[in-house]
């Protein structure tokens, strides 16, 4: 064992963060810069305002907005900082007990004191609501929390995580106000209380209206008055077309590559529209039901990874805006290889996929049924799926379709093991590759597809969760890409590029769009 391991962590101290989370990409202003609102349009939804039971990107963007967390994540950075917290840091020499303390002064925005009795009453709620759409998956390695007095936490693992600042500096980590919040039950009113930068005015089936938190005390420093978020529903047309007509100052999330290009193409030097591009983690796969009689054959996973064109799909359907995933920890994210351009190459061969095949015993065209569904997971999904079917049926080995279904009965079709190939996109909760491997592959994983490997649950997930010096988890979880990628469990396809559209005279966007995916409202503001 490395001897780092040996020694607790520094505290992660308020201080350090408080210069990297000011300012919004401009010289002069303050909180409130100069009262102006913002209004931004996205095609997704937001599914929850209770954060014990949202789990997507719609739902994490409010929490992170109105509720807020011990740590977060300064723009650009990958490293949680204090937030609520004045300073926290693993209190032990194996990572099992994390202690926090609190900032003076800190409120709710309905006037309410937040103290250490709400961090453990968000915490222990959380877990003991359990929701299956929720965020409690994130936390098995959490034993207990403690409330010594009012400005201390502490967090009791039973097992050692060095992501575990990672992870309460994500949506998951949402403090909640115990007097207005059931400790056994979801609240199902529409209204949120939290201490984040933002206040929840109201929320209806087609916008959000957040105004500044006055009582807030934090790092973020907000640079407009407040921001009205519109719900466009998967309608892209009504997005870009609302974005073109400035009904929204930004348009976010769910803008087709056509639309993108198309707008891009469209400018005509006066810079009234502008395509933002910021770094983006978010993935997507596709990936086998290991007990289904078709897709659960190693032969018939290998072929279709032999078959896959992802530059085809990426030119064809997504027009240049993603790029080609050749591991299941994408780029840009520490322990990242190339497992599957090593294995499985990045231009097709149909000579090797026929090999596959053959290898199984199969000598007939594969019958296959890809899933997908548009609601969730982008809105050119059916398209690529699609696209995948008829690269497969090109090869003549396959005989394959798309099906595409609502939302709630794809999910259902999963979990009954109906489905041999389905698709499944994956923003980060965090920027590590714990978050990319953990949740896949660890025990109660979130694909449910039957896969266990007693090496990678056994040995290789626990050790990189323990290891507090991240960089040394290179080779673990580069042999944990080669087992994934060896016995195909998953097919990584494509690592989104992240975009969104802005009018003139709003600033600060590029600030919103990076790996962490906190998108902050706080950032934002008009010239």
């Amino acid at each position: 064992m490395n001897l780092r391991n040996q020694w607790p962590v520094l505290p992660i101290v308020a201080g350090l963060a408080s210069g990297l989370l000011t300012g919004c990409g401009s010289e002069d202003g303050g909180s409130g810069a100069d009262g102006s609102n913002i209004v931004v349009g996205m095609s997704d939804d937001v599914l929850a305002t209770d954060p014990a039971s949202g789990y997507d990107p719609g739902s994490w963007l409010l929490f992170n907005n109105v509720f807020q967390s011990l740590l977060g994540f300064p723009k650009g950075a990958t490293e949680p900082q204090p937030d609520a917290a004045q300073e926290c840091g693993f209190t032990d020499t194996g990572t099992k007990v994390y202690t926090c303390t609190l900032r003076d002064g800190l409120k709710f925005s309905n006037g309410d004191p937040l103290t250490s009795k709400d961090v453990k009453f968000s915490f222990d709620r959380m877990l003991r609501i359990n929701h299956p759409d929720g965020p409690a998956i994130m936390f098995p390695m959490l034993e207990r929390v403690e409330a010594p007095d009012e400005k201390t936490v502490v967090f009791h693992l039973n097992t050692p995580d060095a992501t575990f600042p990672s992870k309460i500096a994500s949506g998951a980590g949402s403090i909640v106000d115990h007097r207005q919040y059931d400790a056994d039950g979801l609240r199902e009113d529409g209204e949120a209380v939290g201490s984040g930068p933002y206040k929840l005015d109201s929320f209806g089936d087609d916008q959000a209206v957040f105004s500044v938190n006055e009582h807030y005390q934090g790092s973020a420093e907000t640079r407009n008055s407040g921001v009205t978020l519109k719900f466009f529903h998967g309608d892209q047309a009504a997005l870009k077309e609302a974005v073109q007509d400035a009904e929204v100052d930004i348009a976010y999330r769910g803008l087709t590559a056509e639309a993108v290009t198309g707008i891009e193409k469209a400018d005509d030097g006066t810079g009234a529209i502008e395509v933002v591009e910021g770094s983006s983690a978010e993935v997507q796969h596709l990936v086998f039901n290991m007990d289904h009689p078709v897709a659960g054959r190693l032969g018939v996973r290998r072929a279709v990874a032999h078959l896959l064109d992802r530059e085809a799909l990426i030119h064809e359907v997504y027009e240049g805006t993603a790029t080609p995933l050749y591991s299941i920890i994408p780029a840009g994210i520490a322990g990242h290889n190339t497992a599957f351009f090593d294995t499985y190459g990045a231009r097709p061969s149909r000579a090797k996929a026929a090999a596959a095949l053959r290898e199984e015993g199969i000598t007939g065209k594969v019958r296959l049924t890809l899933w997908s569904t548009p609601s969730r997971y982008g809105p050119a999904t059916d398209q690529e799926m699609a696209a995948i079917a008829e690269q497969l049926n090109a090869s003549g080995l396959f005989d394959a379709r798309m099906r595409s279904v609502d939302f709630e009965q794809y999910e259902k079709g999963i979990a009954a093991g109906e489905y041999g190939v389905y698709v499944k996109g994956w923003v980060p909760d965090y920027p590590d590759p714990d978050n990319f491997t953990g949740p896949f592959f660890g025990k109660g994983n979130v694909l449910g597809n039957n896969y266990e490997n007693d090496t990678v649950t056994g040995s290789l997930i626990p050790r990189t969760a323990a290891q507090s010096d991240r960089s040394a988890t290179d080779r673990e979880f580069g042999r944990l890409q080669d087992i994934v990628a060896e016995e195909l469990p998953v097919l990584p396809v494509w690592q989104a590029k992240q975009y969104a559209v802005v009018r003139d005279g709003v600033y600060g966007l590029e600030y919103c769009l990076d790996a962490s995916t906190v998108f902050r409202f706080w950032e934002l503001r008009k010239g």
